[in-house]
């Protein structure tokens, strides 16, 4: 079932749980994502991440064949746009099917990523498409760029740029960073932030930089309104691991094998997660 982030986040909005985003950059890791997906009977999206579709494996090789498995999946699959930054690139991945888009103009000041913002939702609605924004600036772990205060969202901007541009869903800056922790290290959130901007919208909110952001904050995060939660890093780490277990077992694994096996162990990473946000038999 091919569908938009939409009415998935409306009713996670309604129910109180999480949809998990899952970052994917090929035909397999997809196919594990939606599988997993399947087996939770539970909504799922799949994210597509600008840079890897720049860097790895153009959009239109993927797109259409991620789309057919969406389409023969049992659950609910949305393919979205992740951190599109390129003006022109959100709307050619608009033309090429994509049923959701994330516009990033976040690094903009809050006039112009309205103004930016509020053009793609224009254009989404003739694609029937849902449209994902951030306000705010998240951090990243690598080069211990970590988020601090400064790039935390500002409720009043996001609750303003809400309702200037009617995005279906906002991204926030509360606390989380894009990466991997390094072991044993928790972030420590600011749920004001959410529900500030929950009390006054009512709108899906999303956090980015789930991986390793710990069971706690996850499920307080849901429980103050936030609808979508992006995992990739463990996702891909799982399946890494995986590999140094095969390699580490037999070097002379053939790699079909190989790759069949990392699927296995990023769906049981999917998995675990799906339940976490309690998005786990919320299929229709």
């Amino acid at each position: 079932m091919y569908v938009s982030m939409k009415e998935m986040l409306q009713k996670a909005n309604e129910e109180k749980y999480a949809v998990l985003a899952i970052n994917c950059f090929n035909l397999e890791t997809a196919k594990a994502v939606i599988e997993a997906a399947e087996e939770m009977h539970s909504p799922i999206i799949v994210d597509l991440l600008q840079d890897h579709l720049k860097e790895h494996l153009d959009h239109r090789y993927l797109t259409q064949p991620i789309i057919r498995m969406a389409n023969n999946a049992k659950v609910e699959v949305a393919i979205n746009l992740d951190h599109g930054q390129d003006v022109a690139f959100v709307k050619q991945c608009l033309h090429e099917g994509f049923s959701s888009v994330m516009m990033d103009a976040s690094m903009y000041p809050l006039e112009e990523n309205i103004r930016i913002t509020r053009t793609i939702v224009e254009l989404a609605q003739v694609y029937n498409a849902s449209v994902e924004a951030e306000v705010g600036d998240m951090g990243a772990v690598a080069g211990d760029h970590f988020t601090n205060d400064e790039m935390y969202t500002d409720p009043d901007d996001a609750i303003r740029f809400i309702q200037e541009t009617g995005v279906d869903c906002l991204a926030l800056s509360y606390g989380s960073s894009h990466g991997n922790y390094p072991e044993g290290y928790v972030p420590e959130f600011r749920f004001d932030i959410v529900k500030k901007i929950k009390a006054a919208t009512n709108l899906p909110l999303v956090l980015h930089g789930g991986s390793g952001a710990g069971k706690e904050n996850i499920l307080k995060s849901i429980e103050l309104g936030i609808n979508k939660i992006n995992v990739g890093s463990d996702f891909m780490k799982g399946q890494l691991e995986d590999v140094r277990e095969q390699l580490a077992n037999n070097l002379d694994v053939d790699y079909p094998t190989l790759i069949h096996h990392t699927m296995a162990a990023g769906k049981e990473v999917v998995k675990q997660y799906i339940e976490l946000s309690g998005s786990k038999n919320k299929s229709l």
